[in-house]
């Protein structure tokens, strides 16, 4: 297991998640001085979150800081031996951000009265849920970004971290209003599971049933994004 690359998404994905979880709860949590700001400046501030996160791991990992993006460069290139190493260090620094999220808005847990909003701190939900169209969504934003991400360069420190910040921040603007686009089974699932674990004053349900939308929406995605990059490729070559 390369130290460097577990590491390096540890410490990516945690300040991706800190700083774009943290304008989520800015915006939703009660008695916050960013309350109700709104959704440019949610997707703004996740798209700055992005930057962060790469220019934090790219020396050191190539800043994935996420598994479909780890899955789809792998099947592009039929190398999988580092996707674990990968994975974990998303995962850790995922659980890490959302737990540092909840820490530094812990007074403003209890004055919010809905639990729907102490969710979506944490977690994605669709605007409108219908499992088949948000799944598609989250397929769709997620072939986005990886193919994309393909198109800069083949790894995401080649083109630097302002190309996929530009990026992140498109596909929110644009895509992101179904679901509020995951498109990152790590930045989902990992703070969903703080969500769970932490004694977060009048949390309701984790919503596990749709839970699983977020992860395998961006995973097919990434996969997609993957094969089509190789034809797409191979035509223009």
């Amino acid at each position: 297991m390369d130290p460097k690359i577990l590491f390096g998404e540890i410490f990516g994905t945690m300040f991706l998640i800190l700083l774009g979880d943290g304008v989520v709860a800015g915006v939703l949590l009660a008695k916050s001085k960013a309350q109700n700001a709104g959704w440019i400046v949610i997707t703004t501030a996740w798209a700055f979150a992005v930057f962060v996160g790469v220019v934090v791991a790219a020396p050191f990992s190539g800043a994935h800081l996420n598994p479909a993006v780890t899955i789809g460069l792998a099947v592009r290139d039929m190398k999988f031996d580092t996707v674990p190493v990968y994975i974990i260090g998303q995962m850790i620094g995922a659980l890490i951000g959302a737990a540092l999220v909840a820490l530094h808005y812990w007074p403003h847990w209890k004055e919010t009265e809905d639990p729907g909003l102490k969710l979506a701190v944490f977690s994605t939900g669709p605007a409108i849920r219908s499992y088949a169209f948000n799944f598609i969504s989250e397929v769709i934003g997620t072939f986005v970004l990886v193919f994309v991400i393909m198109a800069f360069g083949d790894h995401t420190a080649s083109i630097g971290p302002l190309a996929v910040t530009v990026l992140v921040w498109s596909i929110g603007m644009s895509l992101g209003g179904t679901t509020g686009y995951a498109i990152n089974p790590a930045r989902d699932l990992g703070p969903r599971i703080i969500h769970q674990l932490l004694p977060i004053p009048g949390k309701g349900s984790s919503d596990w049933a749709y839970s699983w939308i977020p992860v395998a929406g961006p995973m097919v995605g990434g996969v997609l994004a993957a094969l089509v990059w190789n034809v797409y490729k191979g035509l223009v070559a």
